[in-house]
């Protein structure tokens, strides 16, 4: 474990955001998006065995054993906590560690709009941070429940897999529940969780109807509901979790959904002019106007509803990187590769602007 703790060490000291472990090759870092290999011993078969049988946590050994792949949070002494996972490859062990920072990075720090402070602020309702694997989705979400943390007194529950982030109790009492260690799954600690007095319900990922219907519940009697969602535009989201559900389902919990949900906050990360990333976001906010898009099933008019609810708070990624651009934290070019759509926003660029939105929805 010797060597194993110096690999983790020199990984956050060289800002590294990932480690993978595989047999017979180099060690990895993934530095600024980049995997870099590092020169280190090569693993062996015997000592990656040897590691994993000494990191996976009892709990954890015999979906391990069972599925050949599991996900768990390891934390080791005067070094740090990972979000970890074992898997196998042609019948060998790898491991991918995601380094989580001990402290919970600020809304200044991360780049987070104040919008998205307000959406925190929500007494009530479904608050979905959306995007792809590697955005960032966790640590916004992390952001926002510290933030209620240090100003509200609320009593917040958190069923993740695995945890990531730790929180310690300031303004609100904070109990975070890990699937397989302190639940034994998510259905299991959804169906008890409003027994338990929550005003603040966070739901790492939503990955199913059951998930969905019970995070429609606790928003229906009162609850603020934070999770994540794998998409990649705000509008999309709506379409998302529409489809965790069987077709004849669909129009009744299109009417809840409308009804409960509060904002999607989606991002990409977008690299820097400084040589580091910064988040650009979409963010579609439940007003009278998507409500009843939603409600009308005219979902194809929601991408016009972001765009033009700009005094409401909302805005697309073209507006966003737009602003990045302007205030020169990122350049054109790189901007231009992250857009949704390209040759509106290099038009932009050059001062030319076409109230598309307004067209699409009138």
């Amino acid at each position: 474990m010797e060597l194993f703790g110096r690999i983790l060490q020199a990984a956050i000291e060289g800002g590294a955001s990932d480690v993978h472990i595989k047999i017979g090759a180099p060690v990895v870092f993934r530095i600024n998006r980049l995997l870099i290999p590092i020169e280190s011993p090569t693993p062996t078969e015997e000592w990656v065995n040897r590691v994993v049988e000494q990191i996976v946590p009892p709990h954890a050994r015999s979906e391990l054993q069972r599925e050949r792949e599991v996900d768990f949070s390891f934390h080791l002494p005067a070094i740090g906590r990972f979000r970890t996972n074992v898997f196998q490859q042609r019948g060998q062990f790898c491991l991918a560690l995601r380094y989580v920072k001990t402290k919970i990075p600020s809304f200044e720090e991360l780049g987070l709009l104040d919008i998205i402070r307000h959406i925190a602020e929500s007494p009530r309702g479904i608050v979905l941070v959306a995007g792809s694997t590697g955005c960032g989705k966790s640590t916004t979400l992390a952001a926002m429940l510290q933030y209620i943390n240090q100003t509200a007194r609320k009593h917040v529950i958190t069923l993740e897999d695995p945890i990531e982030y730790v929180f310690e109790d300031e303004q609100s009492v904070i109990e975070q529940r890990e699937i397989g260690l302190d639940s034994s799954s998510f259905h299991n600690g959804l169906k008890h969780v409003l027994r338990q007095d929550p005003d603040v319900i966070m739901i790492g990922e939503m990955r199913d109807d059951i998930s969905f219907s019970a995070a429609m519940s606790a928003a229906d009697t009162g609850h603020l509901v934070l999770s994540t969602l794998h998409t990649t535009n705000a509008a999309l989201s709506v379409t998302r979790i529409l489809d965790f559900f069987k077709a004849e389902e669909r129009d009744q919990i299109r009417r809840q959904l409308a009804n409960t949900f509060q904002a999607v906050i989606c991002q990409r990360m977008v690299n820097t002019v400084a040589g580091g990333v910064t988040p650009a976001f979409e963010i579609m906010i439940n007003t009278g106007t998507v409500k009843k898009l939603i409600e009308d099933n005219r979902l194809d008019k929601l991408p016009a509803a972001i765009e033009t609810g700009v005094e409401d708070g909302m805005l697309n990624f073209n507006q966003s990187l737009f602003q990045l651009v302007k205030q020169r934290k990122v350049s054109e070019k790189e901007a231009l590769a992250k857009a949704s759509n390209p040759q509106a926003l290099e038009m932009n660029f050059k001062g030319i602007f076409l109230d598309e939105g307004r067209r699409i929805l009138g």
